[in-house]
Formats: structure tokens, sequence, C-alpha cells
């Protein structure tokens, strides 16, 4: 199984299933190392997506009650699983189509940090970053078609260009707003 990506990387792998059993085995540690239970935590993203390419990393939502308050316990639970806070914070930007708040954690090949292999998005449980996020992964492991499409807008990208990953991401905005917005 290939898992990570150094900053600014884009690049799509041919899906493996092995990633499915990889976000298991991450959830089951972090159930056991966390006050979570197993219903908080969530495989999105493309590695969650049937048979389409995608970058090689694994991300995973993560729903709280609140994003206010203490959450020392929780962020040295989400450590000792090997993710690290990042510095990068999302309170009341435009994500995923929607205002959200959320805080950004990551898995990395090393003790370098140079290669991400996970991120979790932790954010409100069933908020809006949330259901948008398995909506959109359930809406496309039901509809092949949208699934494939996403897929070339992806590769059609990466075709183009390796790196940048704001832009990749833009790349994909106005067709992840339709599926969300129920126009498709």
């Amino acid at each position: 199984m290939v898992l990570g990506l150094k900053r600014n990387e884009v690049r799509l792998v041919t899906h493996d299933d092995a990633w499915k059993e990889e976000f298991r085995q991450v959830k089951a540690n972090m159930v056991k190392s966390t006050s979570l239970d197993s219903h908080q935590i969530e495989h999105v993203g493309s590695t969650a997506i049937k048979g389409i390419m995608a970058k090689p990393v694994i991300d995973i939502v993560t729903g709280i009650e609140s994003l206010e308050g203490d959450l020392t316990e929780l962020i040295k639970g989400l450590k000792d699983c090997g993710f690290y806070r990042l510095k990068v914070e999302r309170p009341n930007e435009i994500v995923f189509a929607k205002f959200t708040n959320e805080i950004v954690f990551a898995k990395f090949t090393d003790e370098t940090f140079e290669s991400k292999t996970h991120f979790i998005h932790l954010t409100k449980y069933k908020g809006t970053l949330w259901n948008n996020l398995i909506y959109f992964r359930d809406y496309l492991n039901a509809h092949p078609a949208a699934r494939k499409e996403y897929e070339n807008i992806k590769t059609t990208f990466v075709e183009d260009s390796s790196e940048g990953i704001a832009e990749y991401t833009d790349s994909k905005e106005a067709f992840v707003k339709q599926i969300l917005s129920g126009e498709r």
C-alpha cells in the first residue's frame, strides 16, 4: 500500500482496497487512545470512494460536540496515535463549499514531517463539514457516472501539474458544489 505526499505535492495512485483496512486500524487505535466513540470517526475523501484514483492520503472526519473548550486530552490521545495538530485552522472559512470550523491533524511517514499519510478533520459532529464530507463520499459511491466524472477532473489536473494543492482543490470545487447543492 502506497501512502504519503510531500507538502504541496499532487499525485494520484490507483485505488487500493488496503486503504479501507488502514482506516479501520487507525480508527480502532483512535477509539482506544481517546474518549471518541467509533460513530464519531468516518473515512472520507477519495481513498473512501470505490475504484477511483486518489491522492495516497487517508482522510478521516472526526466529530465532537464542540471545538470550543479544553481539547487537551483529545489532542494528547491523537498524538499518541501519531497525529500532530497542524497550524491550519479554518474558523468560519468556506471549506468543502460551506462555512465551517475545523482543526486539522496529520500523521507523517517519519520524524522529518515531510510526507503526510493521514489527515484528521476535527469538526462538529453532524455539523456542516461532517455532513458534507459524508454525503459527498456516499453520493459518489452510489453513482458510478459521477464517480468517473470526479476522477476525470482529478486526473486532468494532474496531467497538467504535479504541484499546487490549493489549485488542485480549486479545480474540483464546482463539481463538489453541484453534488452538495443537489444539482445532480
